[in-house]
């Protein structure tokens, strides 16, 4: 039996790693959501979105002592704003589970940082890109609230510029947080304004990947906000497959126009174009993105898209119109 040990040992070694334990499989939806839930009205609905209402069930113990870990470790990354600067700080959100949602929410972190100077000055808070489990805070509406705190307090509101780009499943209440089994909860307009008016931010470029999320728009619009939604108050927008890279909205919008050196309103018209192409494509009610550019956007967007990189950085992974190939 000493002399096999060894020998079983070895060839163990030789096993690659990937043959050696089953392959990473991200938080599926397979269970009911909590019965405040499935049995609250229409009216009780809208008002846990608009308190921010989040549940969590079934967390081992050590489950929240680590997210508390990973917040804090990405909230100290924060660097103080620059006096002088318009600077923008930027948190790039994804609120539900499914992949696709991850990889999205990484992608325009960086995508957002770059055309708005942002190193140094980016949060992004995302469950898994489907590679393995995330080391990133997950975007639960309570981590959502603590990282706007955070910001509130190393930028400086009266001349700085918060960039928020939240990607998750819509409802007609507002955009929807759910983790696997484990997380549920919603963010509504009503809750996003509270919480931006509370810190004083009101220098602001809101951009809501998800169905319904016009109902954003109307709500959060004012003279220094900059906000587009993926879908109007009644459509759906598409491409939010768990195995996608991209939302339709987020490859038209962050993967290809916002990564051209050209300003806000021409990538906005260019990604509303691109998104009807799709549509059209794969014989789709249209989606209907909205926007609202307050009357002095142009203070704070002029400063920053004078100091947007010069040359375009190509699409990655694969393109949203895709899904409708595997579909058919």
């Amino acid at each position: 039996m000493r002399s096999i040990l060894p020998l079983a040992v070895a060839l163990f070694a030789l096993i690659p790693a990937s043959a050696q334990q089953p392959p990473y499989s991200p938080p599926q939806h397979t269970a009911d959501p909590p019965p405040a839930f499935t049995r609250a009205t229409p009216y009780e609905v809208v008002q846990q979105a608009d308190g921010g209402t989040q549940v969590e069930r079934d967390r081992p113990a050590s489950h929240a002592l680590a997210e508390h870990r990973r917040l804090i470790r990405a909230l100290a990354t924060l660097a103080p704003q620059r006096k002088g600067v318009v600077d923008a700080y930027i948190l790039s959100v994804a609120l539900d589970s499914d992949p696709v949602f991850g990889r999205e929410a990484r992608e325009a972190a960086q995508v957002l940082a770059r055309r708005y100077d942002g190193a140094g000055r980016m949060l992004t808070l995302a469950g898994s890109d489907g590679a393995g489990p995330s080391t990133l805070p997950f975007g639960s509406p309570a981590n959502v609230e603590i990282a706007l705190a955070r910001i509130a307090e190393v930028m400086d509101p009266a001349e700085d510029v918060l960039i928020l780009y939240t990607t998750s499943h819509g409802a007609p209440f507002g955009i929807v947080y759910h983790d696997g089994d484990e997380g549920y909860g919603a963010i509504s307009p009503r809750r996003l304004a509270a919480l931006l008016e509370a810190h004083g931010i009101h220098r602001r470029l809101l951009i809501v990947s998800a169905c319904y999320s016009g109902v954003f728009v109307p709500v959060l619009s004012g003279p220094q906000t900059a906000i587009v939604s993926a879908a109007a108050s009644d459509r759906s927008s598409f491409g939010c497959l768990a195995e996608n890279d991209w939302t339709f909205f987020g490859d038209a919008l962050i993967n290809r126009a916002l990564r051209k050196p050209q300003p806000l309103g021409a990538a906005v018209t260019e990604a509303v174009a691109q998104i009807a192409t799709w549509e059209r494509q794969g014989k789709l009610k249209p989606s209907l993105p909205q926007q609202s550019m307050g009357v002095d956007v142009r203070d704070w967007l002029a400063p920053l898209e004078a100091r947007m990189p010069k040359s375009a950085t190509q699409p990655v992974g694969k393109p949203s119109i895709d899904s409708l190939k595997a579909l058919r």
